[in-house]
């Protein structure tokens, strides 16, 4: 399945680099807020980062793919009975977002809206468990490699300048155990080449 999606998305960014009106290539950095939803458990947020590659393609429809590496997590705690238990997770992941967006104003002031699919591959992942923990949640930090998202979000270009703003959601458990799943806002800046 993820070698068909990624053909797809290398033959759509090639016909429409083909015939884009314009193409835009450049580097982001930023931070991410995230956090790992599940069930019988409380979550609280942890700080990351991002930084990478995107390009766009197109001026008033565009699609823009990118390729970064990010830090997320989450923090997860609970009680059983008179038992209290907590973990602390961090993963490092190579994010690889497809983005189809409509842009507004011209090129010293453009403001974005852009929403699309995105593909986390786990490169490491740090996990930090109360001694009591594994005892009460079986099977809690046995996370996949690799998830589907969606990304959604705003965004502003002030000449070379690039600023978003975006929500990221699963699509798929990063552990079926407990419904876990990851979201995060992220708050990236870039630089424009060209």
């Amino acid at each position: 399945m993820k070698k068909y999606l990624l053909s797809a998305a290398a033959i759509l960014l090639i016909s429409i680099g083909a015939h884009a009106q314009s193409s835009t290539f450049g580097i982001k950095g930023g931070i991410n807020f995230s956090k790992i939803n599940t069930d019988n458990l409380d979550e609280s947020t942890v700080t990351g980062y991002q930084a990478g590659l995107f390009a766009r393609f197109g001026s008033s429809f565009y699609v823009q793919p990118e390729v970064y590496v990010a830090s997320s997590g989450g923090k997860v705690n609970g009680n059983v009975g008179a038992a209290a238990y907590n973990g602390d997770i961090k993963f490092t992941t190579l994010n690889v977002p497809l983005l189809l967006g409509k842009s507004f104003g011209d090129e010293n002031l453009n403001f974005r809206l852009m929403v699309g699919p995105v593909y986390s591959y786990i490169m490491d992942q740090d996990k930090n468990f109360s001694a009591n923990f594994s005892g009460a949640y079986a099977d809690f930090g046995n996370y996949n490699n690799s998830t589907l998202g969606y990304q959604a979000g705003a965004g502003v270009d002030i000449g070379p300048i690039t600023a978003d703003v975006r929500y990221e959601g699963g699509l798929t458990e990063i552990n079926k155990n407990y419904g876990q799943k990851q979201n995060l806002w992220a708050v990236s800046v870039g630089f424009k080449f060209f």
